[in-house]
């Protein structure tokens, strides 16, 4: 009897040892399985509970190749603390192939992929790359040299494009950077991406540009319910203000995404949401009161009814009601402002005089927009008059008006057409092999042509400061921006910055 009771002892020490379950006793795997099917179904608490259940089952090598499985519970935990509620307007199922093409977004403006920016193509989800003619700057996601896919970023310097640099350098990963979407402003970008902080699948993060530096934040998960533990990508605000639109396979087969459209909202309040069946119900973004809102079968081909050039008129007259739409009521709340100011007490009019100050700045950029709009427009209709064809105005007007979104109407989907193959003019790179000269008692100094030639990348910034203890200092001279740092002691500090600084994208470095 003593030697069964001995065995089985022995048999559950040496079961915890390699963390195999004693009898009784769940096994690990089991645990991790119930924790990713909590957080599938949004219940963060019960798979954070699951997952710490099944490290604590573990010895210390094998809990340390299954913390990070860990890690998507926790942080959806946490993110329950920040949740915002928007309105949401419609939502379609859409064909995962080209889902994208259904965007209010200029027609032709998406490439297929390959192409010079996404050689390799983009795999499962990302289809396609958004280049609208007429760009200023272009971010886009493609592969590095790691074989992660990350995103990069090129601007027009007179004639030829910018080399590419990666937005985020320090953040770069192995994991796919999707859907990269520069605002209208030119100040924040959208992109998905599994690897930075999230709670599995695709997450939906920004990132803003700090106009002093010229660096990109650190990326923020946009949190529930535009992440979720499920895929979910392509977020924009619509060039007019009025609305936010992503994709997500949250509720959808795997040859399907469903496209999301919220009004927007520029200061979204967050609240904690602790109650799992409202989180859920939060994340399943059903438009609210208007059942014709949603499924409504709306998605339809500008170009099914006529040509592309008939489909691409009746596209710029929808964009510039929108504009006149946007700038008018842009107009109105100024005015109303104003009304406010002249009313207010002392004490609050420096407040709405701050307000009113920088609807002023937008104001000029939207009025361009308008009047870019209506010249494209007026270039159109004498292209068509030109070749002798007649528009019967009032019939296009109609049908463009059935792509309106009404207050009391369904949001309606219009499908666009790709764009032809492109070809810039890229820089390349200046050669690699840099010659770095002895320091001599004052040391290196480094100077740094920017890449993109605006500014050093948030990654170059982080690097100099990493190595070196002095200021950076940013010159401009007659058009040309160059940033200088140091000083540096030896020559291997010089070549671990050289090193950085090429990882960071930065390849136009020179030492004195």
């Amino acid at each position: 009897m003593k030697a069964k009771v001995s065995f089985r002892i022995s048999i559950i020490f040496t079961a915890l040892l390699l963390g195999v379950p004693a009898l009784g006793q769940e096994s690990p795997h089991r645990l991790f399985a119930r924790a990713d099917s909590a957080r599938m179904n949004y219940d963060f608490p019960a798979a954070a509970a699951l997952c710490n259940q099944a490290l604590e089952s573990l010895d210390t090598a094998s809990r340390a190749r299954f913390e990070s499985r860990s890690l998507y519970a926790s942080n959806g935990l946490s993110m329950m603390d920040f949740c915002s509620t928007p309105t949401v307007v419609a939502k379609q199922v859409m064909p995962l192939e080209d889902f994208f093409l259904f965007y209010p977004l200029p027609n032709h403006s998406w490439r297929e992929t390959p192409n010079q920016l996404d050689t390799l193509g983009g795999g499962n989800l990302a289809k396609a790359t958004y280049v609208p003619d007429g760009a200023g700057t272009i971010v886009f996601s493609s592969k590095d040299k790691n074989g992660g896919r990350n995103i990069f970023i090129t601007s027009l310097l007179d004639s030829v494009w910018t080399a590419p640099v990666p937005v985020n350098a320090q953040y770069t990963d192995d994991a796919d950077d999707i859907y990269p979407m520069l605002s209208p402003d030119g100040e924040s970008v959208f992109f998905a991406s599994k690897g930075l902080y999230g709670m599995g699948g695709y997450d939906l993060y920004v990132t803003r540009l700090d106009k002093e530096t010229g660096s990109w934040s650190t990326p923020e998960n946009m949190g529930f319910p535009y992440s979720s533990p499920y895929d979910d990508f392509l977020f924009i605000n619509t060039p007019d203000g009025k609305y936010s639109i992503f994709a997500s396979n949250r509720e959808c087969s795997a040859d399907s995404v469903c496209i999301y459209v919220l009004e927007y909202d520029g200061m979204p309040v967050r609240k904690a949401i602790g109650d799992v069946a409202q989180l859920r119900e939060l994340c399943r973004l059903a438009p609210s009161g208007d059942k014709a809102r949603f499924d409504n079968g709306s998605a339809v081909s500008v170009a099914g009814d006529g040509d592309d050039q008939t489909g691409e008129y009746m596209a710029k007259m929808k964009e510039v009601r929108a504009l006149r739409d946007s700038v008018s009521a842009f107009n109105a709340s100024l005015d109303e402002l104003r009304e406010r100011y002249m009313s207010a007490e002392e004490s609050g009019k420096e407040r709405i005089a701050g307000i009113i100050s920088e609807k002023e700045t937008r104001l000029p950029a939207l009025d361009a927009s308008l009047n870019r709009a209506v010249k494209e427009l007026q270039a159109i209709e004498m292209d068509f008059l030109s070749k002798g064809i007649v528009l019967d105005t009032r019939k296009l007007q109609a049908a463009a008006d059935k792509q309106v979104v009404g207050a009391a109407t369904a949001y309606t989907f219009t499908k666009n057409s790709f764009g032809k193959p492109f070809r810039l003019n890229i820089l390349k790179p200046e050669p690699m092999d840099l010659q770095i000269p002895e320091p001599g008692e004052e040391g290196l100094m480094v100077t740094i042509r920017p890449a993109n030639g605006k500014s050093l990348s948030t990654g170059a910034i982080e690097a100099i400061k990493d190595l070196l203890e002095g200021d950076i200092i940013r010159s401009n001279e007659n058009g040309q921006v160059t940033y200088m740092a140091g000083p540096i002691e030896t020559k291997e500090e010089a070549a671990e910055l050289v090193e950085k600084l090429r990882e960071a994208g930065e390849t136009f470095i020179s030492f004195e």
